[in-house]
């Protein structure tokens, strides 16, 4: 994942309380990055580490391979529900006491699930990287469940998920979307699993998955930070080098979505709702299973549309026909599978729905002709590309961007250049994507209305 791109959704949590080869150095990004080292332990464990000498400070994160697209059929939301469990304790370390020690040393700690991987960090002072990563190793395979944390911890993700979705009428309308796009393919459904089968889940379902996808051959260390390739070798031979492999990485295996053949539609209505809204979602290729380089012209093609103030769609609905007050497009590439565009407005008052939707259909039916063109292109390029030297600026970012892109497929390689590749994009590729992918047949629509209190919630 690119920070500069769409990331996947992901659950996050401020939860409480001898190598094989020679490091591979690729050099700095075209954007300027740093100089990024990568090796792989005797036991499978690939490692990244990310210079970054401005303060005295290293971000450590473990990305493992596996997230709620791998969670087993009528077990969804398994992998999130691990992510809580993982803060649990060891017959080494009780529960708590990692999170007390990160605290002690003055650093922060958090973790997330997201469709395609899991991961857990901290961000400590340098001298204190050996201890994260002992503590971290050491739950690789350390965890220790019984039922008296198990069913607590249950009763806690389904209290979330009743905040986070059942009393939100934009989530709910999220959720329907996705699973009127995803017919076949888990992305369809929630991160967080479906109420009726968070509740079944249980010890024994935790302690298989954990089993099956906390290894060391399944994992990727990634430290970025005050730090040089050959000291971070050394802490983590001395630490998850002792983690026993299994022998294998885990095979994923996921059904391919087929291609859509029916224009779909969604609503929901709720007294809540305090804004009317139009979204669209479309099928599309993912960063990975458009190898040929599609996906860069989705990610411009996003830009271009609806990528702030100065975009088309804002420009042609908000300000010109003031029919809409926001409107905007966005494309989540960083993804194992076909993945999602997405367009959205925002209704001036009086609109109706229906009226902003023509008015969306008319200006995207002129898109090719009006707003490819040299000058926007190169704006559009200009600001993505701007983003990576952003993101470059944080340590944290760094770690993510390549722990996530390593995690779904990509390499270093396919990271240092991307700025290359956008810069490589042309109006003709920009043109064939919105032809061949935002297309009704290939989209899902939701309206999210108010309704009157009598009424009730409806979906449909």
């Amino acid at each position: 994942m690119h920070l500069f791109r769409k990331a996947e959704p992901a659950l996050f949590h401020a939860h409480p309380g001898a190598g094989r080869g020679d490091a591979a150095a690729f050099g700095r990004s075209e954007a300027g990055g740093p100089e990024v080292s990568a090796f792989t332990l005797d036991n499978g464990l690939d490692v990244v580490v990310v210079p970054d000498l401005r303060a005295p400070v290293v971000t450590h994160m473990i990305w493992y391979r596996n997230g709620s697209a791998d969670d087993p059929l009528g077990q969804s939301g398994i992998a999130h529900f691990l992510e809580h469990l993982m803060f649990k304790g060891t017959e080494a370390h009780p529960v708590g006491e990692f999170s007390k020690a990160v605290s002690g040393l003055g650093g922060q700690e958090n973790a997330f699930t997201s469709y395609d991987y899991t991961a857990y960090f901290q961000r400590v002072a340098r001298d204190h990287l050996g201890t994260m990563m002992a503590f971290e190793a050491d739950r690789m395979t350390g965890l220790v469940l019984d039922d008296a944390v198990v069913a607590p911890e249950r009763d806690v993700v389904l209290e979330e998920r009743r905040m986070r979705v059942e009393t939100d009428p934009s989530a709910q309308l999220s959720e329907a979307m996705a699973a009127s796009l995803f017919v076949h393919h888990p992305y369809g459904i929630p991160i967080i699993g479906w109420m009726h089968e968070i509740e079944g889940l249980n010890r024994g379902h935790a302690l298989d998955y954990y089993k099956r996808f906390y290894t060391p051959e399944n994992a990727t260390l990634v430290v970025a930070g005050d730090v040089t390739p050959d000291g971070v070798r050394r802490l983590a031979e001395e630490t998850y080098g002792r983690v026993t492999p299994q022998g294998a990485r885990p095979v994923r295996v996921r059904p391919r979505e087929p291609d859509p053949r029916a224009m779909r539609r969604v609503a929901v209505a709720d007294p809540k709702v305090e804004q009317p809204t139009l979204q669209r979602l479309y099928l599309t290729p993912s960063c990975i299973t458009a190898r040929d380089g599609g996906c860069h012209a989705l990610e411009v093609l996003a830009e271009l549309l609806g990528g702030g103030a100065t975009s088309y769609l804002y420009r042609k609905l908000v300000l010109e026909q003031g029919i809409a007050v926001n409107a905007g497009a966005w494309y989540m590439g960083s993804a194992i599978d076909d993945t999602r565009f997405s367009v959205y407005a925002v209704p001036a008052e009086g609109v109706s729905l229906e009226a902003l939707e023509e008015a969306l259909d008319a200006v995207l039916r002129r898109a090719a002709a009006e707003a490819l063109g040299a000058e926007a292109i190169e704006r559009a390029k200009t600001r993505l590309v701007a983003e990576t030297v952003y993101a470059s600026d944080s340590q944290t970012s760094l770690a993510r961007i390549f722990g996530s892109a390593l995690s779904i497929g990509e390499s270093i390689e396919e990271v240092r250049r991307w700025p290359s590749d956008i810069e490589a994009v042309t109006r003709e590729h920009l043109a064939a994507a919105a032809e061949r992918y935002l297309t009704p047949a290939r989209s899902v629509t939701g309206y999210l209305i108010k309704s009157r209190e009598s009424e009730g919630t409806a979906a449909a």
